[in-house]
């Protein structure tokens, strides 16, 4: 249901976004991959989180002779947001901090996605689908990555 409402609440803000059947949401940027990603880390940032890293995936393919379309993964977080599921269940670290990637498609098309938080922590014991930080990070997901995908 969170996934559906957060879903809806990109579409509203007029981007189309799509969880797949592996909990995966996807939002159509409006920019290439770096500068959505410039735009994401600047709203990540702007929100008072922590970047952690920045990895640049067609870049490392590039360091041994092999290409691959344009795309980063930003891995970003809050210790007060992402502290509690881990102190709830250590295996959480598993998948906090949280992580997107923008990407470019075989159309040239580019994209954010990023695993939605209640799914991606939903299957571990101790961990409330009701959780307040839960809702927190869907919230927030949805709103880093409209805004980098249509400044």
């Amino acid at each position: 249901m969170k996934r559906f409402i957060a879903a809806v609440a990109v579409c509203v803000a007029g981007l189309p976004a799509f969880a797949s059947n592996d909990d995966i949401v996807k939002v159509r940027s409006s920019g290439d991959v770096a500068t959505t990603m410039d735009r994401l880390e600047a709203a990540v940032t702007g929100a008072g989180a922590t970047v952690f890293a920045r990895v640049d995936h067609a870049a490392g393919a590039a360091k041994v002779d092999m290409e691959l379309a344009p795309a980063q993964v930003l891995i970003f977080g809050n210790p007060k947001l992402g502290t509690p599921a881990i102190q709830d269940n250590a295996v959480a670290g598993l998948f906090l901090p949280l992580k997107v990637l923008v990407y470019q498609d075989g159309a040239g098309q580019t994209w954010l996605a990023y695993e939605d938080p209640k799914e991606m922590l939903g299957d571990l014991g101790g961990i409330s689908e009701d959780a307040g930080y839960i809702k927190t990070m869907t919230g927030a997901l949805g709103k880093l990555t409209g805004k980098a995908a249509s400044e």
